[in-house]
């Protein structure tokens, strides 16, 4: 089992909040340093001081960083075209000496598309885009020569294909989401990784099953889940409301609780064959909230 960290900075943290929580969780020897792909808040919060991009932050974690794996849960795909999407992801994947992995989802939040000018369709076109992009963004990275493409919205033409990524193949995908059909469809055709993000552990098993169903090769399975961890209630409950819920809400929506309850209930994702955590973690200030697990979880994983 890997534990990787996942911010959601658009709740409200700079850059610099995101590079002390990137070190430390490189330094306390975490997997990874995953962040949200949003430009507007989320939550109930002003989101202040706004948001960060996520592959500028990304671009920059990468030489400010050694070791750990960056990543975002996850891109949409309606923020940006799929070609210079391949050239982000493989320009920082140099940068960082193949740390990156692209996380890829259709996109929702229809709010930050209004605010911010980005065309919204219907889910079921936004659907057929993700996965010409996921087809575009691969084969670019993989082809030999010149690349072309020609689908129902995105047409390329003789395209250099460059730059390369340094990962052998490209960084790896990772696709997350519950739905019953095209979701694990896409997984299995395209995805490194399949995720299911904040569900309990029965129903990220059934998720996982409907994958395996349709996959002919093996995938990473992994899990995201709200991180509030205290070494008492008081410790606890402090950390609780920094995202708006009470531990025992938490605790049954979450991986929340004491150290020795979190050890637990990881062991029962790993039962169901999670192999990467990614801990959502809601207060990008606190980095003590990443020595205590790192002291008392994960050196018991």
């Amino acid at each position: 089992m890997r534990l990787r960290i996942f911010t959601e900075p658009q709740e409200g943290a700079t850059y610099e909040q995101l590079l002390a929580v990137a070190r430390r969780a490189e330094e306390c020897g975490f997997d990874a340093f995953f962040r949200s792909d949003h430009y507007q808040v989320i939550g109930g919060g002003d989101g202040l001081p706004g948001p960060t991009d996520a592959w500028l932050t990304l671009a920059a974690l990468a030489r400010e960083t050694s070791t750990i794996r960056l990543g975002t849960m996850v891109t949409s795909a309606t923020f940006r075209l799929p070609g210079p999407l391949a050239i982000s992801v493989a320009q920082v994947d140099q940068m960082s000496g193949g740390r990156v992995e692209l996380g890829l989802g259709a996109g929702w939040f229809e709010r930050e598309h209004a605010s911010y000018g980005i065309p919204f369709p219907p889910t079921a076109e936004r659907f057929a885009r993700l996965e010409e992009q996921l087809e575009i963004v691969t084969g670019l990275w993989r082809a030999s020569g010149p690349y072309s493409f020609s689908g129902e919205h995105y047409t390329l033409t003789d395209s250099p294909a460059l730059p390369k990524p340094v990962q052998d193949g490209g960084p790896p995908i990772i696709i997350g989401g519950v739905g019953r059909k095209k979701t694990p469809a896409l997984a299995a055709r395209y995805a490194a990784e399949y995720n299911v993000p904040f569900h309990s552990v029965a129903e990220t098993a059934e998720a996982y099953e409907r994958v395996r169903a349709v996959a002919s090769r093996e995938l990473v399975y992994s899990a995201a889940q709200v991180l509030c961890c205290g070494r008492d209630e008081a410790e606890l409950a402090r950390r609780a409301e920094a995202t708006g819920r009470s531990p025992e809400e938490l605790r049954n929506d979450g991986l929340a609780g004491t150290p020795s309850e979190l050890v637990d209930k990881i062991g029962r994702f790993a039962e169901v064959g999670t192999g990467r955590l990614y801990l959502q973690v809601l207060d990008p200030s606190d980095l003590d909230h990443l020595d205590l697990v790192a002291s008392e979880v994960l050196s018991q994983l």
